[in-house]
């Protein structure tokens, strides 16, 4: 029986404490995550999402697809994103009403290779991570902080039972235990605001040299001038030791770099520590709507810097080109699965400013078509157009002949499919991949025909400045 005429069970917390106090109660939870709004709760980052112990784990490895359930796992094999979709669908519950915007459902990541089950790719670039190209846990219930009206809510489906008076008995018994768990909160904001007194030196490696990077721009450029593409996004990837926890390093990295779209997800091969500033894909209802940021300047030393920074990108015409050539293929491709004249632009390359850059970022959005699922909404948009370059495919395959090693989670997506049919997903930048006490980031810009490689490689260090020095934090 499936349980599509099922609502959850909504409880709410006395008071509102600090987001951070109240993850590290779950951290001891199994593939605990935490999408944290880390910033601006009046646009972007209203909601945060806090949960633990998930009653099933769906990760895929090209087209086998392991389903692991009550401490058994199963096989499949297809396309990750339909077995993703078949799993969702028998979880459905109804749409709800209320401004809560996940009410239980998946949260993980897709990797930026996930895009070879959508498009035929070329296999050049080494893939040494060799971690899962789709990774999500099915979450029963969850904490929902809305960090506008400092409400902390509680969440409960009773999935995966699926008659209805085993699932209302096992809602109410999951809403007790996170309600007892929130008691155990320290009422205090002490790890609210991160503070360090110095810095270490740590090692950081490049899968580039500064020359060979130059080099791979260059050749970018030579495809441009030969009427390949107009544009494609060119990233090298650090990698360093890490000596601190994961969490530890997630509280420096948010006290250095807030974010809307930040996320801390235990994959278990994988801890995923992210400070986004960028919205892939949402949908709630039928409202879909996607956010590629292109164009960056560094934050100035002094508000006189700062100020004419600004400026700087406001005014250049490579930078507004480069997001006119993105926000045109996002409307391409949300034309496939949107009704007809619903896809708009309603912000064009506007200024907003981050701790440690401004970028320039436009807001696509349309209506989805009544025969269209989120999942015929992601094969006709995987992966963001910011992250690969126009025209996409053949971005894509210039990417995996010029970059060395396979991207994996960077530049993929983080977010929840609710099981009510929403989904939110931001773009995976700024964002470390810890694996045996090794973490991997990358950074990437844009390259057209009018880049200067020393330019573009230093774009590449100003992005990852926040994540360089959360590392060297002491």
């Amino acid at each position: 029986m499936l349980v599509h005429d099922m609502l959850p069970l909504i409880d709410k917390l006395d008071n509102f404490y600090p987001p951070l106090n109240l993850f590290e109660l779950f951290l001891d939870e199994p593939f605990c995550f935490f999408l944290d709004s880390a910033m601006d709760p009046f646009k972007l980052g209203r909601f945060s999402l806090i949960g633990g112990s998930p009653f099933l784990i769906l990760k895929s490895r090209g087209n086998e697809i392991s389903i692991i359930q009550d401490n058994c796992e199963e096989k499949l094999y297809g396309n990750p994103l339909d077995i993703l979709g078949k799993y969702l669908e028998e979880y459905h519950i109804m749409q709800n009403q209320s401004l809560i915007p996940c009410c239980g459902g998946a949260v993980g990541y897709f990797s930026y290779d996930i895009a070879r089950h959508i498009e035929r790719l070329p296999s050049i670039a080494v893939d040494d991570l060799n971690l899962p190209e789709c990774w999500f846990g099915f979450y029963d219930a969850m904490l929902v902080l809305d960090n506008l009206t400092k409400q902390t809510l509680i969440v409960s489906t009773g999935l995966p039972e699926q008659g209805e008076k085993k699932r209302l008995s096992k809602a109410r018994e999951r809403l007790s235990i996170l309600i007892n768990k929130c008691k155990g909160i320290k009422d205090s904001d002490q790890n609210y605001q991160y503070k360090t007194c110095g810095r270490s030196r740590v090692e950081i490696k490049s899968n580039f040299t500064p020359h060979a990077y130059c080099k791979a721009v260059e050749k970018a450029r030579q495809y441009i001038i030969n009427g390949d593409i107009f544009e494609v996004n060119l990233s090298q990837r650090f990698e360093a030791e890490v000596k601190i926890p994961p969490w530890e390093l997630y509280k420096r990295l948010r006290n250095l770099n807030p974010a809307p779209f930040a996320a801390y997800i235990d994959c278990g091969e994988v801890t995923i520590v992210s400070a986004s500033p960028e919205r892939f894909l949402k949908l709630q209802g039928d409202y879909v709507e996607t956010r590629p940021i292109k164009g960056t300047r560094r934050r100035g030393k002094t508000p006189e810097e700062d100020e004419a920074n600004a400026r700087d990108l406001l005014k250049s015409t490579k930078d507004h080109a480069e997001n006119m050539m993105i926000v045109d293929l996002e409307r391409n491709d949300l034309g496939r699965v949107c009704r007809y004249g619903t896809v708009k632009v309603t912000e064009l390359a506007i200024l907003e400013k981050f701790p440690t850059v401004f970028h320039l970022t436009s807001t696509i959005t349309g209506r989805l078509r009544e025969d269209k699922t989120r999942m015929d909404l992601l094969k006709a948009t995987l992966p963001g157009g910011s992250i690969t370059g126009a025209p996409k495919i053949r971005a894509m395959e210039i990417i995996d002949e010029l970059e060395p090693t396979r991207r994996s989670i960077y530049t993929g997506n983080i977010g929840y499919l609710s099981f009510d049919g929403n989904m939110d997903l931001n773009i995976v930048i700024r964002t470390f991949l810890l694996k045996r006490n090794r973490a991997y980031f990358q950074a990437g810009g844009a390259v057209v025909y009018d880049s200067d490689p020393e330019a573009e490689y230093q774009e590449t260090l100003d992005k990852a400045r926040a994540l360089m020095e959360a590392l060297a934090l002491d």
